[in-house]
């Protein structure tokens, strides 16, 4: 039976989503749809193939974790998650993939090369189209999906299908740029164009002879990074020096435009990219055309996008507007302009502002704190302690802490005490003073830390022992 190896990649920060999605928590992490989020939803309609494996995601270093526990929380513990040192493009990403795979499960393998921060809403069509991409991909081809397109999108790249294959496949007869709206209606009117979704399937063997031929430096430096990765935890690193040296390149620039192994299989599955606000139009609408997500009130308003995330929210008399609401930032946007979004995160990047990086919420590999309220000398935080995890062995130079449990038990060490703390207990720890924070329970430790001093930023930590590989001395 052939072998079929999912490879997500989980890299990207998504920032025509913001505020919802951040740098250090993009748009793949969310939960945009349902009660899963588009990386967990990626990684489940690939189960049930026949031959299928473990899972493959690549990703960043900041991202191991939530990929790790995202798929911890849908049974994929046994995934391999390799960390890029940073991110290549597509290209080098699949090089390094096939490098893996093919050392791995061999040469003859099938990867299923899938972005993880896109939706399918038919899982049955969709696992249709990847059986008969499997055979095609089996006698050597590379095999990209095109999408049937729903309506002239100026915001895609466009394939146009050529003579048709065995197996359902066609030639690509060209890759089209993103088109301006007259000539996205003249491919939507032509019937042979298709989206490119940039998701693939092909051998092992196939794609990396094809990045020997065209990207003989890529090529070279991910196999190096491969050789010489090393294992960190559960995670695999690349060798950052090695995968420095391959080109930034795309799948379609490095090798589908060139090569002529190219072949697509027709998708037709409720697919989206998610690139902006616009996509929850897909979501129930009210009479008026509204689509509303919280708490939200409206009053002679039409045509609207409303998320509201921790407060209420109220519109009135107002069309077409995208209104996006988070505990430490608001979005208000017209639906034209909607990709303007991202010029607002460039602006707060250029600014250094903590709001177009990271979430109220921080997430880490033990659980995650959000800051509560914040003044001159002091900040509040609500911590949240996964079952059985434990923060490093730590101590500040500015700042003290007290800490109040609320829900569950802490194991609490400072300096050379170790004690437990209950439900409405509290204990202070002095500035300088080595301690830890623990949960030996079964359930969620949550509690309040209230720290006080000259300097509460987060950089105010010197580490001694800790079990995710942090120490800083």
């Amino acid at each position: 039976m052939t072998k079929i190896v999912p490879v997500f990649l989980a890299g990207g920060s998504g920032t025509r989503l913001w505020p919802l999605s951040r740098d250090q928590y993009p748009k793949q992490f969310l939960k945009l749809l349902g009660d899963k989020t588009l990386l967990q939803d990626t990684a489940l309609r690939a189960q049930g193939l026949d031959g299928v494996e473990p899972p493959i995601a690549l990703c960043g270093d900041k991202h191991r974790f939530i990929v790790a526990e995202q798929l911890l929380e849908i049974g994929l513990g046994g995934a391999t998650i390799i960390l890029e040192p940073e991110g290549r493009n597509t290209a080098p990403a699949a090089a390094v993939a096939a490098h893996f795979v093919a050392e791995k499960y061999g040469a003859d393998a099938l990867l299923l090369l899938m972005p993880a921060d896109q939706v399918i809403r038919d899982v049955v069509r969709f696992k249709d189209a990847v059986r008969a991409a499997t055979k095609v991909a089996a006698d050597g081809k590379i095999v990209t999906f095109g999408i049937v397109p729903t309506r002239p999108e100026i915001g895609f790249g466009y394939m146009q299908a050529g003579n048709s294959l065995e197996g359902g496949a066609f030639v690509i007869d060209r890759f089209v740029e993103k088109p301006n709206a007259e000539t996205a209606q003249a491919y939507i009117n032509a019937g042979a164009y298709f989206w490119n979704g940039g998701m693939f399937m092909f051998k092992a063997s196939s794609f990396l002879e094809e990045m020997k031929e065209f990207e003989p430096a890529t090529f070279d430096a991910s196999a190096e990074s491969v050789t010489r990765s090393r294992r960190d935890l559960d995670f695999v690193r690349l060798d950052p020096d090695s995968f420095r040296r391959t080109r930034a390149e795309s799948i379609d620039y490095a090798v589908m435009e060139k090569t002529r192994k190219a072949a697509m299989i027709p998708l037709d599955a409720g697919w989206d990219d998610v690139g902006s606000w616009q996509f929850l139009e897909h979501l129930t609408k009210d009479s008026a055309g509204n689509v509303c997500r919280g708490d939200v009130l409206l009053e002679s308003a039409s045509n609207n996008l409303v998320h509201a995330e921790s407060r209420l929210v109220t519109l009135a008399g107002v069309d077409n507007h995208i209104v996006i609401e988070t505990q430490d930032a608001v979005l208000v946007t017209t639906r034209d302009r909607v990709q303007d979004v991202k010029k607002i995160v460039a602006q707060l990047g250029a600014l250094k502002r903590t709001e177009a990086q990271e979430h109220p919420r921080v997430y880490r590999p033990w659980g995650s704190y959000e800051t509560i309220a914040l003044g001159e000398r002091f900040q509040v935080k609500r911590i949240i302690v996964k079952p059985g995890c434990k923060l490093s062995l730590q101590m500040h130079h500015h700042r003290a802490e007290h800490w109040i449990v609320v829900k569950g038990t802490a194991q609490v060490t400072c300096g050379e005490k170790v004690f437990l703390l209950g439900e409405d207990q509290s204990t202070y720890i002095p500035l300088g003073e080595k301690h830890r924070l623990e949960n030996p329970g079964t359930s969620s430790l949550e509690l309040i830390e209230v720290q006080s001093g000259s300097y509460l930023g987060e950089d105010d930590i010197v580490r001694f022992e800790d079990v995710y590989g942090r120490v800083s001395t």
